[in-house]
């Protein structure tokens, strides 16, 4: 294994081999988190792996939501155990052994309004949560505890003393989604899979009703091209009834719809609290999150109908997500508050039980037609369960054995010596001439690769300077996401290797006046290509901000698609 780095001439040499016409044992479409997840799980059992992304990495729905790894509180009022169990296993092992320098735990306050009755309902919740958490990797967290108000106001104290008689606080996790992912991608890649974005399928290969492999389109050229797969997994979330509409009415039995969720970012010194807080409202959950030097507050739960690639947050949506946060802050939010706004699409499962293969309550894995998998649902927290599941399926259309899953014991790249390179961060910061805040930024997005970003600042001590609008990240990190990383435009680089887009007051354009040049280099762009990136990443911030003047849904849309593609596919 390798240290995967996916660059331009990496993605031009996966796309070679994926059109090579060697059959690969599995091709997966659609790098969302259950895609590069699917992918990892193959190449880590041996099996010879594709994976191709109409657009960027986690461009979909893991990039946009709540950024949180949790077992679901919600789901005990529901009875099922077995899927709270599952996720919290699932988040102790990211948090223990997979992705410790991604996923880190978090403090919830989940404030009290009704006296005795509720604490000792609430009380019993979250003390099973504890229970359930304690088998296997699920344990390593504090237990909750229960707080006096006195107590609760002390621990956030801008909340609004007559909004509560007293809390809970008990533990989750949190990560950046689409790093993850990206990171899930890179360490497939690192165990033999070829990788490549912009590479939109266009439509199946077929031997009669069996699929054999997809027709491809790279984005970029245009060319199209065959790549040849005894099985095609597809993980494309809510695109999946567009992916499976190819297969002329033999698609899968389940349909995915889509369900859009919002949050809103404000500047960390806005809220005064030292944890997160959970809060009841009267249509769904809202969070506020500690992020950094901010919070993300949301979400939102309503039918969305319209275009998937690039749902837009509504006047209606940010007025209602401060509305309810207001209802126990002293001091209101207004919307001169919200620094950033990201909408995503968490795609809803219904599925008829005589023809799909219901592997837990929230996601399905079928074979609709042989050589075709088709995994659906799920939330991100339980991603490795649902790769394995699809592999599973996959891997009964294969000749011969093929060996179980083992991602539950394969840690993420810049996992392994996390914690000893942590505790050595000062030295680190010593040795590159950075602060230690610095560092520690690093770690927590790069693991034990930090040493590969501060090996470009050596290089190049200007790439050691902040990026200008964006103080919290350094040049480097830019430069980086384009040579390792697997990014092709300025908009991967802003929206998704950082978070640049949601974390200032101008949505990232400053920074990509800085960021654009930087990039031309690694990514061979001319002058005319640089001021083509620059301007549609300022005409997708303003259309993005035109959006959320609009009063509902459909005028949100129309204005969001004012904004096109940086490159347009051809579906």
């Amino acid at each position: 294994m390798n240290t995967s780095v996916i660059s331009p001439q990496a993605r031009a040499e996966a796309l070679a081999a994926l059109a090579s016409g060697e059959e690969l044992d599995v091709l997966v479409i659609g790098a969302g988190v259950v895609g590069a997840g699917s992918a990892l799980d193959a190449a880590t059992r041996g099996l010879s792996v594709g994976l191709i992304e109409a657009r960027d990495f986690a461009s979909g729905t893991s990039s946009r939501s709540s950024k949180l790894i949790h077992g679901g509180l919600r789901y005990l009022e529901m009875l099922d155990f077995s899927l709270v169990r599952e996720a919290l296993r699932e988040r102790g092992l990211l948090i223990q052994r997979l992705a410790p320098h991604l996923v880190r735990p978090v403090p919830f306050l989940y404030p009290l309004q009704h006296r005795a009755w509720e604490r000792l309902y609430v009380g019993a919740g979250v003390a099973l949560y504890d229970v359930l958490a304690l088998s296997g990797w699920g344990a390593g967290l504090p237990r909750h505890k229960h707080l006096s108000k006195t107590e609760a106001m002390k621990a956030f104290p801008s909340l609004r003393p007559d909004s509560l008689v007293g809390a809970i606080r008990y533990y989750d996790a949190q990560v950046d989604d689409a790093r993850h992912t990206m990171f899930v991608v890179r360490t497939a890649a690192a165990y033999g899979a070829k990788v490549a974005t912009r590479t939109e399928m266009v439509d199946f290969l077929r031997d009669g009703r069996r699929v054999v492999g997809v027709r491809a389109r790279d984005a970029e050229t245009g060319r199209e091209f065959e790549i040849r797969a005894k099985v095609v997994i597809n993980a494309t979330g809510v695109w999946t009834g567009d992916s499976q509409a190819k297969l002329n009415n033999e698609g899968s039995k389940f349909k995915v719809t889509a369900s859009k969720g919002i949050h809103l970012v404000v500047p960390r010194d806005r809220i005064s609290g030292g944890s997160g807080m959970i809060l009841r409202t009267d249509k769904s959950v809202l969070f506020v999150i500690p992020w950094d030097r901010h919070w993300i507050i949301g979400t939102t739960d309503t039918a969305w109908k319209l275009g998937k690639a690039h749902p837009a947050a509504s006047a209606g949506d940010v007025d209602y997500v401060l509305a309810e946060v207001n209802k126990v802050l002293a001091t209101p939010l207004t919307r001169d508050d919200v620094q950033g706004v990201y909408a995503g699409l968490r795609p809803l499962l219904a599925a008829e039980k005589s023809s799909t293969t219901k592997l837990s309550r929230e996601h399905a894995v079928n074979s609709p037609v042989p050589g075709l998998v088709v995994v659906a649902g799920g939330k991100y927290t339980t991603y490795r369960v649902m790769a394995k599941d699809a592999v599973d399926m996959a891997a009964r259309e294969l000749p011969g054995p093929v060996t179980p899953s083992i991602t539950e014991q394969v840690p993420l790249l810049g996992a392994e010596g996390f914690k000893a390179t942590w505790n050595r961060r000062a030295a680190l910061a010593r040795e590159a001439g950075l602060d230690v805040y610095r560092v520690e930024h690093l770690l927590r997005r790069y693991g034990t690769l930090t040493n590969e970003v501060l090996a470009l600042v050596e290089a190049d001590p200007t790439l050691g300077q902040p990026v200008d609008g964006a103080p919290d990240y350094l040049r480097a990190e830019l430069v980086y996401a384009a040579t390792n990383e697997g990014a092709r435009h300025l908009e991967d680089v802003l929206t998704r290797r950082t978070r640049i887009s949601i974390e200032t007051p101008d949505r990232g354009l400053a920074a990509a006046r800085d960021a654009a040049p930087l990039l031309a280099g690694p990514l061979g762009w001319s002058a005319s290509e640089v001021e083509h990136e620059l301007a549609a990443y300022e005409s997708r911030v303003a259309a993005e901000k035109a959006a959320q003047e609009q009063p509902d849904d459909e005028s949100a849309d129309a204005s969001r698609r004012d904004a096109p593609d940086v490159v347009p596919l051809a579906a």
